[in-house]
C-alpha cells in the first residue's frame, strides 16, 4: 500500500487547511487510517484516526473540536480538515494505514506510512 499525503502549507493562526491522503495498492477493504504529526525535536504524536466505514473516529485532545477526519472509500482517500490552527500545530503531518478496521492512536500499530506534508502556522 502506498500513501500520498498532500495539502500542507503556510497559514496564519486562526486559519484552516485541509490535508488529503490517497492510498493505492490496497487489496483489502478492512483497514483504518490515522494522522500523526512530528514537530522538530519532538516525537511523532497522534492526531486523529478513522475506521474504513467512517463510523469510528478518534482525536487527540489537543485537536478535538478543531480538526475533523473523514474518509472517502470510493476514492481511497482520507482527509484531515484543520480549523482554528495554532502555532503549536506546526509540524510535518503523516498519514498511516493499518490492516484492521479498528482505528488506534499508537504509531507502531500502523503498517504503512505516507511521506509527510509540512504544515506551518504563523502567529
Amino acid at each position: 500500500v502506498q500513501l500520498q499525503a498532500s495539502g500542507g502549507g503556510l497559514v496564519q493562526a486562526g486559519g484552516s487547511l485541509s490535508l488529503s491522503c490517497a492510498a493505492s495498492g490496497r487489496t483489502s477493504s478492512s483497514y483504518a487510517m490515522g494522522w500523526f504529526r512530528q514537530a522538530p525535536g519532538k516525537e511523532r504524536e497522534f492526531v486523529a484516526a478513522i475506521g474504513w466505514s467512517g463510523g469510528e473516529v478518534m482525536y487527540a485532545d489537543s485537536v478535538k473540536g478543531r480538526f475533523f477526519v473523514s474518509i472517502d472509500n470510493a476514492k481511497n482517500t482520507v482527509y484531515l480538515t484543520m480549523n482554528n490552527l495554532k502555532p503549536e500545530d506546526t509540524a510535518v503531518y503523516y498519514c498511516a494505514s493499518r490492516q484492521s478496521i479498528v482505528p488506534v492512536a499508537t504509531p507502531r500499530l500502523y503498517d504503512y506510512w505516507g511521506q509527510g506534508t509540512q504544515v506551518t502556522v504563523s502567529s
